[in-house]
């Protein structure tokens, strides 16, 4: 019996550990889940300096004519005081002398004999850089299960902290299913097909943070099926396209079943997509998608990326959307839950003029998919979507509804 694509997802989250976790260098740790809080060993910047290149003054000194003996550079271990009369140079970055009542840029000042000429007007501390202002110490700077990206890096580096911990990369491996299926490397047949799926996931993987590996493509025999299955075991996760179905060819459960496939769901009210299943051979996922491209790649959108963010660590570990307007009416046909690709321009949603569950060429013009409720059966121009992208990551801490049409 087929489930809703709500009770899928549960199922998913409640069965996907994430990954341990390993040290790395902080220049190693790009685009890796963070596996620890981060916490402000020092205040940054660590001492008052100057922000512009100009001079220490004291603030009774405004419009006089002072006298420049001695001159700060960033670094410098100066025990300078100044004393009233005076000014000290001082470049941007350095340690504001001990009796500095404000800095005076360059540019506001006059050469007079011995040194510079003040302005009129002078305000306490103007451009100082307090120690502390930026980051100050003890402060949370990053949290378990936050994505590094890289600013994130230079928050590391500020702190001279060199090793982090993070959650390993999920190990993805996958293999296509179907005789008439060739690589985009061979030759083809005019009863053939290329395998356009298993470069879609793999590419995909990369892109969510993955490692993957390739097996290669199964022919439709329960023997290959399995050898290719005994090549992936290793994996966090393993995905197939094809066989899923109820053909006299499809053998791809049969063959996961001889090594204890535990089936979550088999079934789901989904258009495109619905023999889409989800499983665990002890603890690597198995999620075994359509052979159709456009809806294997629109599910693997769906479920493949949650079981990929629950496996990372990641806290934003949920499918979110973004609210859109529909560019103009669009009408479908009601019944079963719809996912109908299409481009998001940042405002307005268009769907995919032309698309079927058996196609390729919608997915490279679609930059997102909104998942259209079963009673609906039509979408004004204007009407609030929910839209999903394809082309970046936007996820969120707690559950979304993801359904538009309601």
């Amino acid at each position: 019996m087929a489930i809703k694509i709500e009770d899928a997802l549960e199922l998913i989250y409640k069965h996907t550990n994430k990954k341990s976790k390993k040290l790395l260098p902080i220049e190693s740790a790009l685009g890796y889940i963070l596996a620890e809080d981060v916490v402000a060993t020092h205040n940054l910047p660590p001492y008052d300096n100057s922000a512009m290149d100009g001079y220490a003054v004291k603030l009774s000194d405004a419009g006089k004519c002072v006298k420049v003996n001695h001159t700060i550079f960033a670094g410098d271990d100066s025990h300078e005081v100044l004393a009233c009369g005076d000014a000290i140079k001082i470049m941007t970055g350095a340690r504001i002398p001990e009796g500095c009542e404000c800095i005076v840029p360059s540019e506001d000042t006059i050469e007079c004999e011995n040194g510079v000429k003040l302005p009129q007007k002078l305000s306490s501390m103007k451009h100082v850089r307090y120690c502390g202002e930026d980051i100050k110490s003890d402060t949370k700077l990053l949290n378990d299960g936050e994505k590094l990206y890289a600013h994130h890096i230079t928050l590391l580096a500020s702190q001279g902290i060199s090793h982090i911990k993070v959650y390993k990369k999920p190990h993805i491996s996958l293999f296509g299913s179907g005789s008439e299926l060739k690589m985009h490397f061979e030759n083809v047949e005019a009863y053939q097909l290329y395998n356009t799926n298993s470069p879609t996931f793999y590419s995909r993987a990369l892109e969510l943070g993955c490692e993957v590996d390739f097996i290669g493509t199964a022919v439709d025999t329960l023997e290959d099926i399995r050898e290719h299955i005994k090549s992936a075991l290793d994996s966090d996760m393993i995905i197939t396209s094809g066989g899923v179905s109820v053909g006299d060819a499809d053998y791809t459960k049969e063959a996961f079943g001889a090594f204890g496939y535990d089936i979550f769901f088999d079934k789901i009210e989904i258009k495109p997509g619905k023999p889409t299943t989800v499983g665990k051979i002890g603890d690597t996922m198995i999620l075994n998608l359509p052979g159709n491209p456009l809806a294997a790649a629109l599910n693997f959108e769906l479920f493949g990326q949650s079981i990929i963010l629950a496996l990372s660590g990641q806290t934003n570990k949920y499918i979110n959307t973004i609210k859109a307007k529909m560019k103009d009416d669009y009408k479908l046909k009601a019944g079963r839950r719809s996912l109908v690709p299409g481009f998001f321009d940042g405002e307005f949603f268009t769907p995919h003029n032309n698309f079927a569950p058996g196609m390729v060429s919608p997915l490279a013009t679609s930059n997102s998919y909104i998942m259209v409720d079963e009673k609906c059966g039509f979408l004004a121009c204007g009407t609030e979507v929910k839209v999903i992208s394809t082309r970046f990551g936007f996820t969120s801490e707690n559950k979304s509804d993801l359904v538009s049409g309601r």
